[in-house]
């Protein structure tokens, strides 16, 4: 089977889409063929949390079309912009979805690639650095290490009421990481829940606000503070618990005053 790319495809009667993962935040950490793929885009559909400098390579003539989300707050319903995609493809376009972190971890790009494939419009998919794995890295906190972590859990914050969702026991272990995308709102919950099946109330807990940006900040204490620490963060951000968030005073380094 030959390669579907655009290259091989902007020759023939129908357009093509890349869904792009942009990273989480500094535009160094950007994969060099997204680079690329956003330099040659016709049209491109982008998120909230794609930085300017990214935005920036694109070609002055793209169609550029914004289609960010707030929590409680869609400029575009997911929907619209599936069968946006499929429609600028239609039109014989290279269109570049660009999302930030990777597209397919709680990026929603899993649905997206399904209504072009239900509806005959070839893509590719160009994986970018994860929230979880950029912004802790910067933050200087392994999500494993051998003396605090042999397991990781990547968690969204967009809980159902109830809660039951989540098997809660399962994740409050002592020897294991948990990161939570999009998690402030509920910190209240997280913490109690976390509390009420046995994980201790000094477990370490870190909040990473805009992670590998230059504006980076990261609130640190025990889970029992988790909730008083997110009222004061903002978002973007993510939550970590686990043993490794410890290491931040030890470990960080972005930023750091000489």
């Amino acid at each position: 089977m030959s390669e579907v790319s655009p290259s091989n495809v902007k020759t023939g009667n129908t357009g093509f889409v890349s869904l792009v993962g942009a990273g989480p935040g500094d535009p160094d950490l950007l994969t060099l063929k997204a680079a690329r793929v956003i330099q040659q885009a016709d049209v491109l559909v982008y998120d909230r949390l794609v930085s300017k400098d990214i935005l920036a390579m694109a070609n002055p003539e793209a169609e550029m079309l914004y289609v960010g989300k707030k929590l409680d707050h869609h400029c575009v319903p997911q929907d619209q912009i599936n069968q946006l995609l499929v429609t600028k493809a239609q039109e014989n376009k290279h269109v570049v979805r660009l999302k930030g972190g990777d597209s397919f971890i709680f990026g929603r790009g899993g649905e997206e690639c399904e209504t072009l494939a239900e509806n005959d419009v070839r893509f590719e998919v160009i994986p970018g650095i994860t929230a979880a794995a950029g912004a802790t890295a910067y933050a200087g906190i392994p999500l494993t290490h051998r003396d605090h972590a042999q397991s990781v859990q990547f968690i969204t914050g967009h809980l159902k009421k109830d809660g039951e969702d989540i098997d809660w026991q399962s994740l409050a272990q002592h020897n294991h990481t948990i990161v939570f995308y999009m998690g402030l709102k509920e910190s209240p919950n997280i913490q109690k829940n976390l509390l009420d099946n046995g994980m201790r109330a000094d477990m370490p807990v870190a909040i990473i606000e805009n992670g590998t940006r230059q504006e980076q900040k990261v609130f640190r204490g025990g889970l029992r503070d988790l909730a008083d620490l997110a009222s004061v963060a903002k978002s973007p951000a993510l939550i970590v618990v686990g043993s490794v968030a410890q290491l931040h005073e030890k470990l960080a380094w972005f930023n750091k005053q000489a």
